[in-house]
């Protein structure tokens, strides 16, 4: 059962979230912050891994503990989900684009975390939200789902769809990345034998 749930609760923010890797990318995200929900549903019903995520932050002091403390919580969610990660792909790719916006991403669920983040969103905020809490998002599930994560802005114009393109190119490449590898369904993909 390739499920989990992580509770997260700290001084800042109250977390719950639910995964289940073999899903059909349904959703249901409510952290109290708008555009961030809309990303978290982009991520579940691209990579259909499901995700019901609920936050309650100091929202009042602004976005950033939320958003990365959700960003922690699905880190070690997907990681508990994928346990020994026997008989998974473990790498993935996607090219997205979205309008202006093209966005590449590789990813590796290696257990050894490291962020490339080559993303140049033009304004500081889409909406309310400080677009500078895309990159924390991704280093925190980066760190905590022990995942190796480089992601490419190639063209962008609009910071809504530079923002939507990453998501949604991580989201591509977590499925791929997740899926159980039919011809070696019973192995750790590594010759260490662990990852």
């Amino acid at each position: 059962m390739r499920q989990s749930t992580i509770n997260r609760s700290t001084a800042e923010t109250e977390i719950t979230v639910e995964v289940n890797l073999d899903g059909t990318g349904a959703y249901d995200n409510n952290t109290g912050v708008g555009f961030f929900d809309h990303m978290l549903d982009q991520l579940a019903r691209h990579s259909l891994i499901d995700m019901k995520i609920t936050a309650k932050g100091d929202l009042h002091i602004d976005d950033h503990h939320t958003v990365e403390d959700v960003g922690i919580a699905l880190g070690q969610a997907l990681s508990d989900a994928l346990g020994d990660k026997r008989g998974i792909r473990r790498y993935g790719a996607c090219l997205l684009p979205m309008d202006d916006a093209l966005v590449r991403t590789a990813l590796d669920l290696s257990a050894r975390p490291f962020l490339i983040w080559n993303v140049n969103l033009p304004t500081s905020k889409i909406g309310n939200f400080d677009t500078e809490l895309v990159r924390e998002f991704f280093q925190a599930l980066s760190t905590h789902g022990g995942i190796t994560l480089h992601v490419d802005m190639l063209h962008g114009l609009n910071s809504h769809h530079i923002a939507e393109a990453a998501f949604k190119s991580v989201a591509r490449a977590l499925r791929e990345a997740v899926e159980v590898d039919t011809r070696k369904s019973g192995d750790i993909p590594s010759t260490k034998g662990a990852l």
